[in-house]
């Protein structure tokens, strides 16, 4: 019987060419499409999961409500948490303190370079799974001059060699140990780092981090095997109020387990706000979306092209089939398809792997020896085909044999209603990918070119580090001399990240008992000449006036948060200091997008120089400029590697996901679409087909081609505009929810609806016309003539 099945399905489909063409190219690029987006999906979820210890491992987060602002969330914490929770709370068995990424010269003999790692804490390697090749993971941190090294730094300062022993000189200044080579890292680690120094140097150059009132490094915990972390999250809520004696302490404590962190970032009032799992939401919507639209292509010209299998299912129930064995062969036959366009699927993603991978910056590839892969695959597929064959198997076994045998088959209105109400969902899917696509694009656009409040352009910035700091002011007034070269200065943070905040202000008449959290930096001459920020009153800082060096500028959201009417000239002290606020500049961007402009203080520079460097080259002089500041660099600070950024570079990689989120968009809309305009492409066909005699009179009464292209237009054309009904309020309502995340947002527009539903008629429109035209042209002797 099977053997028959199978038999009768590939005849039907060899039979069928064009249609048979149009189900399995529509079911491969759904499917395709799905298992491109499962792989992506199923990284994303896998990430930072591969710990031996995931379940137990979490990060300390800081919840600090500051007067007049919302909640905010960090995971910056005091660098003695980690001790003090170990010593205080039973539950905790391990903890670490880990800073951000630090990017420090590293030098064995001749070979030296600019290295990305981190600093960590003698319990870390413990916590985590890292691969450790050499050394243990109990003790390679617990040395003050330890620094475990990756297998690509140890192949490069010690090529040929056992680097274990080893020793590697730390910003010209320490020599430390190699006590451990780690192995590479994996790819669904959201932490990385070519080394990890031993906590003790990082305290040792950092006297603050050991006071309760300054945040920064990380804070993780492995909590013991009985441990709740929802009760010990409640227990260490107040701790820093209980450590610092301060009951107006505005700090809370909460624990977030680690992994989760990667797809639960955002906050919001101190509570969980989403984050990147809401793109690992919004795509697996899109995958399942797009296979929908697939499965209703196969239903729709299916249930079309019934009336040419309806004798044969008369035929086969007067011989007794049975309802069941008739919808068996019907789903078999599309379980068939599915199965061929499982085959084609795995081929265009394995063509296309490569080049999302390039998009994503992922490196995905096909399981083939994980079984739980090929479960995947074949659910995939057999769902696909069962719900893709399931309303044609029950439409086609319910006809009744005496209508059937009869003559010409009549679908009923109920069947065409459902047919047109498929064809309706499939575009009205397609039209919310549209203005997804639209609103996402603008957004992205919106972005890269919004005015910051400073010029971006031609301003390059590097670390002032080495001779470089105790050099600065000669290097800067060489500098000054050379072509190419318009303005200099320095700042603690660089352009697009002022990462300092302080609640050390205050002024007179100010409430004592207010917490007001500024963010700070120290800048020095030229800063607002070489960022190109504008004054809104004031002056900026000045050689000539000596009193600088204990004077302020703010921005305009400071003085607000102030409550100065006429800020410049008024009293203000900053960390102890009393100083003159001596000019006011406009807003700019001193942080994320994604937040408002917050209130800011830059004060001066004195004798010790630390940052980066700013330079601004004149426009159309850059790589005039950058000569210039390589050689004056090489001249000042031969032990260094010449690294440098431009900031307009850096901003676009700050928003790299939404970038990449905007491409794939649009991909995944053009691929709606397609897949649509297939079935509409089939059902055209099919309809030109059934009214070929019907086009014949008409063309002999004196139909023009026009008359008759428009006659078959118009009812798909109709569809469309009815889908868009549907379409638009549920894209307006998904695409408002995603630009709230923004706090520079664009405003959803009338026409983005417009040029989506336009867009959609005019792909069917086109689509339509060429079975249209073609059935127009058709000679009416041939299309009346009877067989």
């Amino acid at each position: 019987m099977f053997r028959n099945y199978f038999k009768i399905a590939w005849r039907n489909l060899k039979r069928n060419k064009t249609f048979s063409l149009i189900n399995i190219l529509g079911l491969a690029l759904g499917m395709a499409c799905s298992l491109v987006i499962l792989l992506w999906v199923q990284d994303e979820l896998a990430m930072d999961r591969f710990h031996a210890n995931d379940d137990r491992i979490y990060r300390v987060m800081e919840n600090q409500a500051w007067a007049g602002q919302d909640v905010s969330s960090t995971p910056a914490t005091p660098g003695i948490l980690a001790e003090n929770l170990k010593k205080d709370f039973p539950e905790v068995e391990k903890a670490a303190m880990m800073t951000w990424e630090q990017n420090i010269l590293l030098t064995v003999g001749t070979t030296f370079g600019k290295e990305n790692g981190r600093y960590a804490s003698g319990d870390f390697l413990t916590i985590f799974s890292f691969p450790l090749k050499q050394g243990d993971a109990r003790t390679a941190l617990a040395r003050p001059d330890g620094i475990v090294i990756s297998e690509k730094l140890a192949h490069k300062y010690f090529p040929n060699q056992d680097a274990l022993g080893k020793t590697i000189r730390v910003d010209n200044t320490d020599d430390m140990m190699v006590t451990g080579v780690m192995g590479a890292l994996p790819e669904n680690s959201s932490l990385k780092f070519d080394y990890l120094v031993s906590w003790e140097r990082f305290v040792k150059n950092n006297k603050w981090v050991k006071e309760w009132g300054n945040n920064g490094p990380r804070t993780f915990v492995l909590l013991s095997k009985k441990a709740d972390p929802d009760k010990l999250s409640a227990k260490i809520k107040d701790y820093i109020k209980q450590k610092t004696n301060r009951q107006t302490n505005n700090i809370e404590l909460f624990l977030q387990k680690s992994s989760e962190a990667y797809l639960h970032s955002n906050f919001k009032s101190g509570k969980l706000d989403g984050g990147r799992i809401e793109y690992v939401r919004m795509f697996i919507i899109v995958a399942v979306f797009i296979l929908l639209i697939a499965c209703i292509n196969f239903m729709n010209l299916a249930t079309a092209r019934s009336v040419k299998r309806a004798k044969e299912v008369g035929v086969r129930k007067v011989v007794g089939a049975e309802r069941s064995s008739l919808m068996g062969q019907f789903v078999g036959e599309s379980l068939l398809i599915s199965f061929l366009a499982l085959f084609v699927a795995l081929l265009v993603v394995v063509l296309l792997l490569p080049i999302f991978n390039e998009l994503t910056e992922k490196k995905l590839t096909f399981r083939f020896a994980d079984p739980v892969f090929w479960l995947v695959l074949l659910g995939l597929t057999l769902v696909t085909g069962v719900v893709s064959g399931s309303y044609p198997a029950l439409f086609l076994s319910s006809l009744k044999p005496v209508v059937v045998l009869k003559g010409v088959l009549k679908f009923k209105p109920s069947a065409t209603l459902f047919r047109k109400g498929l064809v309706m969902f499939q575009f009205s899917l397609s039209i919310i990918l549209i203005v997804g696509m639209i609103i996402i694009y603008r957004q992205i656009r919106y972005i890269q070119t919004k005015n910051l409040g400073f010029d971006k352009e031609n301003l390059v910035y590097m670390p002032l580090e080495g001779d470089l700091q105790k050099n600065y002011p000669t290097f800067r007034s060489e500098l000054l001399t050379q072509p190419g070269i318009k303005a200099v200065s320095t700042s603690w943070s660089d352009p697009l990240e002022v990462g300092s905040s302080t609640i050390g202000v205050t002024w007179p008449g100010k409430d004592t008992t207010q917490r007001i959290l500024f963010n700070q930096t120290a800048v020095h001459y030229d800063y607002l000449k070489t960022m190109d920020i504008r004054l809104k009153e004031g002056r900026a800082f000045s050689p000539d006036y000596s009193t600088d060096t204990t004077n302020y500028l703010i921005n305009e959201a400071a003085a607000r948060k102030i409550g100065f009417k006429d800020p410049v000239g008024k009293e203000m002290t900053f960390w102890g200091r009393k100083g003159i606020i001596v000019g006011v500049v406009k807003d700019y961007h001193i942080n994320s997008l994604h937040v408002a402009i917050e209130p800011l203080i830059l004060h001066m520079q004195r004798n010790e120089f630390s940052g980066v460097v700013l330079v601004r080259a004149e426009a159309g002089r850059t790589r005039e400029a950058l000569a210039s500041l390589e050689k004056t660099f090489r001249k000042f600070n031969p032990k260094y590697p010449f690294e440098y950024k431009f900031t307009d570079q850096e901003f676009g990689n700050n928003y790299k996901s939404e970038n990449i989120i905007s491409k794939l968009a649009n991909y995944f809309a053009f691929l709606a679409i397609f897949i649509s305009c297939l079935g509409l492409f089939g059902l055209a066909a099919f309809t030109a087909e059934q009214r070929t005699k019907e086009i014949g009179i008409r063309k002999v009464l004196g139909a023009s081609i026009s008359n008759i292209v428009l006659m078959l237009s118009k009812d798909f054309l109709l569809l469309v505009l009815l889908s868009s009904l549907v379409a638009l309020p549920v894209s307006w309502w998904a695409m408002d929810n995603w630009l709230k995340k923004f706090e520079n947002r664009i405003d959803i527009e009338w026409w983005m609806f417009a040029a989506a539903v336009l867009a959609s008629l005019i792909i069917a429109l086109m689509t339509i016309s060429f079975q249209s035209i073609k059935a127009a042209l058709m000679n009416p002797v041939k299309s009346l003539k009877t067989e």
